[in-house]
């Protein structure tokens, strides 16, 4: 720590920067690795794993179909309600519980009492006010929406299997990462027969390391990862994000909805918009941050890690894990400003989504993710009491086994559905659903 502190001292003297901006040595073998120019100058190290198939199974087409109806209201004072129409098929028909229709009304039902309020009471009123005389109750006062979004479609979802040609697995690190955090499952989803792709951000891993803070910001990183799935992009592509590395597959899921199939959420937080913190630590002079770096790498380990024993920080050296420069640091993490990804960005998400949280994690609070699935439309969230911010490095046979699991999901095929049918499609051990939700940001 000492050796650090002078070398930072040094570099506020000469107004010099004392770290290297350039891609971090590997001694790992070239095989699986490419590098890929995004841009001039500006080269990513990519891992692609075209395993052997000796039997190519075609998908059955066996599934199900999942109808994807509802309809987002924002209004001005803050509140977000989201109505799944169901089988309801007019995204103009504003549906009570009862089954009556009223135009241009909107139901209010709170997330832990959902089927049961009555249209007529708002959340916090008393049940008793279900008999009162329709004559004798007070008219709603209306409020005029801010934003409305309505999303109607319908998506086919079947199971990923190894031996499809069709599907590919994208991994995506978060801040201080690097692909070789996926080190398990890479190797494990390979063996099975699956195609998989993890890159390394600008300035993580064996990536180059722009000089300039620009090449940090969200939608310079977002666009590197567009560049990339584009290259390798199959039919049917899952998303695995952790941390911060989330935000960019549900980007992508955005941009390209009729390509992602699934996507998995570890670690990712609640569905808020990006903004730089201005009273934050990464604020301070890049030679400060060098001088920190000790106890920051300490930080980190005993946050990211359930334990901080010799095993955990062999994990973190051996996966080359926040071993990144104090200039990449800072800018990534005042770079981090994305207004579009806000609830509404997060509800218009139509593909199933695993979301995996460890009970530990002292950066993502478990009430974020669990945020994260009310939000979403088809939303599985699963908890594990072992793990914590660094789960798939920690657990990483529970992880890829629940990753397997749900690659192997799909809806089973249902019945046409009553005319009043409130329900969501059988899921993969998900979390209670909810047809009318209530948020306040």
């Amino acid at each position: 720590m000492l050796t650090s502190f002078v070398e930072g001292l040094l570099c506020c003297l000469t107004s010099k920067s004392a770290n290297v901006v350039v891609p971090v040595e590997t001694s790992e073998p070239a095989d699986g690795y490419e590098f890929v120019e995004v841009k001039p100058g500006r080269v990513l190290r990519v891992r692609h794993i075209i395993p052997d198939r000796p039997v190519v199974e075609e998908p059955n087409g066996q599934g199900g179909n999942v109808s994807c109806k509802r309809k987002i209201t924002v209004y001005r004072n803050g509140q977000l309600f989201i109505e799944n129409l169901g089988d309801r098929a007019s995204g103009e028909l504003r549906s009570c519980n009862n089954g009556e229709t009223e135009p241009n009304s909107t139901v209010e039902v709170e997330l832990t009492d959902c089927g049961k309020s009555s249209p007529e009471t708002g959340p916090g009123d008393a049940t008793g006010t279900e008999q009162t005389d329709q004559s004798q109750a007070p008219k709603r006062r209306r409020r005029k929406p801010k934003r409305t979004v309505v999303i109607d479609c319908e998506r086919r979802i079947t199971a990923c299997k190894g031996t499809h040609p069709d599907v590919a697995l994208f991994f995506i690190h978060g801040v201080g990462g690097s692909l070789d955090i996926w080190g398990s499952q890479l190797d494990f989803f390979s063996r099975l027969g699956y195609e998989v792709i993890a890159p390394d951000l600008a300035g993580h891993g064996a990536s180059s390391a722009p000089k300039i803070a620009a090449a940090y910001t969200f939608y310079a990183l977002a666009e590197d990862m567009r560049i990339i799935f584009k290259r390798y992009a199959r039919k049917r592509n899952i998303l695995i994000g952790h941390s911060y590395g989330v935000s960019f597959c549900t980007f992508l899921a955005h941009e390209y909805p009729d390509q992602i199939h699934k996507m998995v959420m570890i670690n990712g937080g609640g569905p808020t918009a990006l903004e730089p913190s201005l009273c934050s630590i990464f604020n301070l002079p890049t030679c400060v941050l060098h001088c920190l770096s000790p106890l920051l790498s300490w930080s980190f380990l005993k946050a990211g890690f359930a334990r901080q024993g010799a095993k955990e920080k062999q994990l973190l050296k051996e996966n080359n894990a926040f071993n990144v420069s104090s200039f990449v640091l800072r800018a990534m993490m005042s770079g981090q400003y994305w207004p579009e990804g806000d609830e509404v960005y997060h509800a218009e998400l139509t593909v199933p989504i695993l979301l995996v949280h460890g009970m530990h994690d002292k950066f993502v609070p478990v009430e974020e993710d669990q945020r994260m699935a009310e939000i979403l439309l088809m939303a599985f969230l699963k908890v594990l009491e072992d793990g914590s911010h660094m789960i798939m490095m920690e657990c990483p046979d529970t992880v890829n086994t629940l990753l397997h699991e749900f690659l192997l999901w799909e809806p089973a095929t249902l019945s046409p559905p009553k005319k009043e049918s409130k329900t969501r499609p059988e899921t993969f051990d998900t979390v209670q659903g909810h047809d009318v939700c209530l948020l306040q940001r």
